[in-house]
């Protein structure tokens, strides 16, 4: 049995990164210099459920199971796993490694971090939908039950990383951040993981700096990834000018998301390339269905996006193709459902669009009784998704021609989140990859009745169907994949006849970068650190 890992800890973090230091200076030490629009939203693990910032995290902190190039599940701080019945999976964990102040990793860290994650602060939730309980069975084995057959549970573990117990409950961090409040704890800017680099420095929405750790496990196993990078230091810059001014003076060696109106002329540069794929993110928008009155419309004593006629009114007065070719400039495939065709669960039969008509929208809500239209608030993100203000402008246009008056206003990634998941918000856009490339994911987040166990965790204009509730608990536990799947459809079917969201397109990523940087890119956005060479 491991002794008290707390006793004899000979590394530590202040070491550890002299140690990364001297190995900057090397001949060998590579800095890799990227940016994007927006700065993660924090450093705790199981605080905020965002995609920048678990791409992020997953460079410092590791989790059970990870997805390799093709995206197959592969172990990472498990070595392997066993089902012993439908609801009691067994997992064996890694030997040897150390989080990066020196201590142990174990069993105790797990069902630590598992239960951390299960927690009402965490935004996590729908990782953890369905486990019952995590169990020690020794030091390096752990029981996982549910509460039914969970036919995603290891796709689900991939986003759950673990968090030493003893530096939580030291630094007083057991429970995660509550993100929706301005109340810090430890682990929002401070962070030691079992990961190939190490947190440095972050200041937020300013710089941020990881370097090499010297004694992650995974090199001294042979898994380097084929990278050379041993400092990387991260930029947000909010201004798509201004970013890609940054790459064009060498300023940075990448950048995450180039503007589409800069793309023609970043690729006609010798000095730089452009690396394209299609993301498995849908943007949609969400509408407020659960008020009563909406707060600062013109319309009184009611709701009028709790008809569904309004809410098809909205959608029909958006000229998609418009936005892909003007706005989007082709990094977009309009959507008429809620995840992308890499995710399972997709089919044709799901993804059609309400047809454009102006004329057939203003007959809607004239049916609706709002043939004058009406007011109503309005709230994108300016740097979170591509061209995300531009959209919301061009939408917001598009309302008018229907008597709709929405009065847009838009907010940085770092306040919009919480502020719409505060339910502040009448009419929003969020953007939603699928982590678990299966529909769960986003039917459970999106569009299930809010409630425990991450349960509506983002369905934030809180959208409500017995029917649809009852759909998704048969297909939290349905194991034969023909009926799963056909429970999918029926459940994306509802959610385009019920108009529970406006879906508009799967973004089109391109990352821009100098000549000298190899990299491969990921469905899911994002960059694995570890692969990065800088020639």
């Amino acid at each position: 049995m491991l002794k008290c890992k707390q006793a004899a800890r000979t590394i530590t973090v202040v070491a550890l990164l002299s140690s990364a230091a001297l190995l900057h200076h090397n001949v060998q030490a590579k800095t890799f210099k990227w940016a994007s629009a927006s700065d993660i939203p924090t450093w705790d693990i199981h605080s905020q459920n965002n995609a920048l910032g678990n791409g992020v995290h997953a460079s410092v902190y590791e989790s059970l199971f990870y997805y390799n190039r093709k995206f197959e599940l592969e172990p990472v701080l498990a070595t392997g796993h066993k089902q012993l019945n439908p609801t009691q999976l067994r997992v064996s964990l890694r030997k040897g490694v150390t989080f990066q102040d020196g201590a142990a990793f174990n069993a105790d860290d797990v069902v630590f971090s598992l239960t951390r994650a299960m927690e009402k602060t965490s935004n996590y939730g729908v990782y953890t939908q369905g486990i019952d309980k995590v169990v020690k069975v020794d030091d390096f084995t752990i029981d996982i039950f549910t509460k039914g057959p969970n036919p995603v549970l290891l796709r689900q573990l991939t986003e759950l990383r673990m968090m030493d117990k003893e530096w939580a409950e030291k630094n007083k961090s057991t429970s995660p951040k509550d993100i929706k409040t301005k109340e810090e704890n430890f682990a929002h800017r401070n962070a030691n993981g079992t990961g190939p680099y190490m947190l440095k420095s972050w200041d937020q929405d300013v710089r941020m700096v990881l370097v090499e750790n010297p004694n992650w496990w995974g090199k001294k196993a042979g898994l380097g990834g084929g990278g050379n990078v041993t400092e990387i230091v991260y930029t947000p810059i909010k201004a798509e000018a201004t970013r890609v001014a940054a790459l064009l003076s060498g300023e940075v060696d990448m950048i995450l998301d180039p503007s589409p109106a800069d793309l023609a002329r970043l690729r006609g540069n010798p000095q730089l390339k452009v690396l394209d794929g299609v993301e498995n993110r849908t943007i949609f928008f969400g509408m407020d269905q659960f008020r009563d009155e909406l707060p600062g419309s013109n319309v009184k004593g009611k709701n009028p996006l709790k008809d569904v006629r309004v809410r098809k009114a909205l959608y029909q007065a958006i000229d998609i193709n418009a936005i892909q070719k003007n706005i989007m400039r082709g990094l977009a495939e309009p959507t008429g459902t809620l995840i992308a065709p890499q995710v399972n669960g997709w089919t044709k039969k799901v993804d059609v669009r309400y047809p454009y008509s102006v004329d057939a929208a203003k007959k809607l809500l004239e049916e609706a009784g709002y043939a004058g239209g009406f007011e109503v608030d309005f709230a994108c993100p300016n740097n979170r998704y591509i061209n995300d203000e531009e959209t919301c402008q061009a939408v917001t246009a598009m309302w008018a021609r229907i008597g709709v008056k929405a009065k847009l206003r838009t907010l940085p990634l770092v306040t919009y989140f919480p502020m719409i998941q505060r339910y502040e918000a009448s009419i929003y856009m969020l953007g939603w990859g699928v982590p678990t490339f299966d529909a769960l994911y986003s039917l459970q987040s999106l569009v299930r009745t809010v409630g425990a166990q991450g349960d509506g965790n983002y369905n934030v204009g809180r959208y409500s169907n017995p029917q649809m509730d009852a759909l998704i608990e048969r297909i939290k536990k349905e194991v034969d994949q023909k009926n799963r799947n056909d429970l999918i459809e029926q459940a994306l079917a509802l959610s385009h006849q019920d108009v529970s969201h406006i879906p508009l397109h799967n973004q089109v990523i391109p990352w821009a970068m100098k000549k000298n940087i190899d990299m491969y890119h990921r469905a899911d956005n994002r960059i694995e650190m570890r692969s990065v060479k800088v020639n």
